[in-house]
């Protein structure tokens, strides 16, 4: 497994298969902390129209209703990557699920293999519903694993999956999200869906307002870089962002090859009012201090 994906006894496809809405304004300058950081109010709104968010299962060493209260504490409200059974917790905190997992496929077991599909169709058929009435805006599912299958016929196959899947996501009002990952490290080295020229075709063949991209900074900043003018020309395809700061995965500072606050300001300008979920993983010794300092970096781009 490579160690830029890893928690200290925990991958991100690990934490998946184990767990089964107002915009972010700034936090308190220097608010950090061990494990909640100082509270800082509810936030007002963010100038740049982009709500904040946060991936669980970065933080998964700390107890899913203390991290829910540190999330909070710091004016970030919303979470990411939660599954069906974790939805109360995070509402019991005032959070939104801001993209939620419903166990429709797996990384490697996606849209681009026939024999997932019936499962992908009967996950959003049972959990849509409940994302819809529960305000979970988006639900998340995957292109899969290659395993030798050509693009041709994965593209075919997902186009075939979607376009079964968007009715009853239309129906709801919840988006599903079909994330683009690396292929060269991170436990993704047989992806598929690794660059959004392949992502794109897919969207556009689907042709749905809620079918679109989850774009992952990190990810795509290892396969094609180019970050910036992507986002931008594939605006109307991206409905959520994951940040990660590359190379490592860890916090979204000075220490990595990005710079984020051109890149917040390239998303806002695109007239995007989702969210962006932060997705590394922490290496200062104080987690809920990194975020902090991550969603204050963003908030003020």
């Amino acid at each position: 497994m490579d160690p830029e994906e890893k928690l200290p006894n925990l991958t991100r496809r690990q934490a998946l298969k184990a767990t089964g809405a107002a915009s972010l304004g700034l936090i308190a300058p220097g608010a950090t902390g061990s494990l909640r950081a100082r509270p800082a109010g509810r936030a007002q709104p963010a100038p740049t129209g982009i709500t904040q968010s946060v991936a669980r299962w970065c933080y998964a060493d700390i107890p899913l209703p203390e991290f829910c209260t540190a999330v909070a504490d710091i004016g970030l409200p919303a979470m990411d990557l939660l599954t069906v059974d974790e939805w109360a917790v995070a509402r019991d905190h005032g959070l939104v699920v801001s993209c939620g997992d419903v166990g429709a496929g797996t990384i490697e077991d996606g849209l681009n293999e026939p024999r997932n599909h019936a499962a992908i169709i009967g996950a959003f058929e049972e959990h849509i519903p409940r994302a819809a009435r529960e305000g979970v805006p988006n639900v998340i599912c995957f292109f899969g694993n290659r395993r030798g299958m050509p693009d041709r016929p994965a593209i075919e196959n997902s186009i075939r999956c979607l376009r079964e899947c968007a009715p009853i996501a239309e129906a709801e009002g919840v988006t599903i999200l079909v994330e683009v990952l690396n292929s060269k490290s991170g436990g993704h080295v047989d992806y598929i869906g690794d660059r959004m020229p392949y992502a794109l075709e897919i969207m556009r063949a689907v042709d749905s307002p809620r079918v679109r991209i989850l774009y992952d900074i990190y990810h795509m900043q290892i396969m094609e870089g180019d970050i910036i003018r992507t986002l931008t020309d594939s605006a109307e395809w991206i409905a959520h962002y994951h940040t990660g700061g590359v190379p490592g995965r860890a916090e979204i500072d000075e220490s990595q090859e990005l710079f984020y606050p051109a890149i917040v300001r390239a998303i806002r300008d695109t007239g995007f009012t989702g969210y962006m979920a932060h997705e590394f993983i922490p290496r200062s010794g104080d987690p809920i201090g990194s975020l902090a300092q991550a969603v204050e970096l963003c908030a003020n781009a």
